[in-house]
Formats: C-alpha cells, structure tokens, sequence
C-alpha cells in the first residue's frame, strides 16, 4: 500500500478516535448534581450574656456539626453556573464558657450562588468562584436540663438573611462523574431571646461560618 494513503488512513483514524472520545465538559446546559459530606463550622461572636444580679457568662459558643450536603447547578454559560446549596438539618450545640453546653438548636441553611468557572469547557479541571445570598432558618431551639437548671426559658432564634461567597474545583472522571470540593463563607445573624423569671434578654449573635464540603457529582 502506498505510504502516503497508509499516512492518510492512520490520521484519519486518529482524528476520528479523537472526535469520538468522550467530553470532559461543563458545557452550557448542563445540570450537575453533587452529594457529599458538609461541614459548618461557626466563628461566633455575641454580646456577652449578662444576667442581672446574677453574673455576665460571656458570649455563646457554638460547635461544627456535619451533615449530607446536596447542591444543584445550572450552567447558563459554558463558564457561568448558578447553584443552590442544600442539606440535612444542621444540629448545634450552645455554650458558655462558666455553665458548658446550655442549649441545642438546629438550622436549615440554604445558599443560592452565582459562580464563574475558569478554564474552557473541555478542562478536566475547573476552579470556580461564586457569591450568593443565604437565607438561615433556626427551629426545634431548646434549652437543655443545664439551661433550665440556671433559670432559663424559652429559647428562640431570629432567621438570617446575609451574603455567601465561596470557592471550589471540579475534577472530572469521565464525561458524567466528577469529584469537588469547595469552601463557602456565609454571612449568619440572629438575635437570641430568652427568658430568665420575669426578665426577657435579646442577645445579637453572628455565627458566620465557614462551609466545607467535599461531595461526588454527576453531570446531566
């Protein structure tokens, strides 16, 4: 066979190996699906809890919980996605420093996010950056036998409206998985009320956690 037509027929056939290989995209209109393990971890401040006649306790501390962690995106754009993230109720126990752990509350924290993706559409690897609005539900807020045992009383907690940025990197497996970690700051708020006796307090908190997650993804 002529060496010229032999050249042609293996390019040819490299091209078309090429061109049928899957697709390392986030492309326009994909939707990406990821699940994994997300961590929030408080860096609270507080007025200091100063009850009257008895003695100031200090600000609030909170603990990291983890939970399943789920969020959505919508590519709009080969590099533009927007996603909302998601998961189980977050469970937090409530501190001070002179008494220990006081109360128990739990918190849904949804994050809707507008993010740009660096790189072009065929990257295995695309760092991204986003910057949203949270919106913090707390309910189920109680005291526990030590809270109530120092007098205190219907616990409650304001919802939060605050802004979210954050910063992550998908690596893709193949042309549906993917692997990602990200790390979102959210800004978090609440005034905490409570009763002790006949006297009722409001202390302004900030939780502003940072949000980790590292999760699976699946691309439709």
């Amino acid at each position: 066979m002529n060496k010229k037509i032999l050249s042609g027929l293996i390019t040819a056939s490299l091209l078309s190996a090429t061109l049928a290989a899957p697709a390392f995209a986030h492309q326009q209109g994909d939707i990406i699906v990821r699940a994994g393990a997300i961590m929030v971890a408080p860096n609270e401040s507080s007025d200091d809890v100063d009850i009257t006649g008895v003695a100031n306790f200090g600000e609030f501390q909170v603990n990291d919980n983890t939970q399943l962690g789920l969020n959505f995106t919508y590519m709009a754009t080969d590099n533009i996605g927007i996603e909302l993230v998601a998961a189980t109720p977050f469970k937090h126990e409530v501190a001070l420093e002179a008494t220990g752990v006081i109360a128990e509350v739990h918190q849904l924290p949804p994050t809707l996010l507008a993010q740009y993706y660096f790189g072009n559409a065929g990257s295995k690897l695309r760092p991204y950056v986003g910057a949203g609005v949270n919106f913090t539900v707390f309910y189920d807020t109680k005291f526990n036998d030590t809270g109530k045992g120092a007098g205190l009383s219907n616990l409650d907690m304001s919802n939060s409206v605050g802004l979210a940025a954050q910063v992550g990197v998908d690596y893709k497996i193949n042309e549906k998985w993917l692997v990602n970690a990200s790390v979102m700051y959210a800004g978090i708020s609440s005034d905490v009320t409570f009763d002790v006796g006949n006297d009722s307090y409001k202390i302004e908190t900030d939780i502003d956690p940072l949000v980790y997650m590292v999760s699976v993804g699946y691309v439709f």
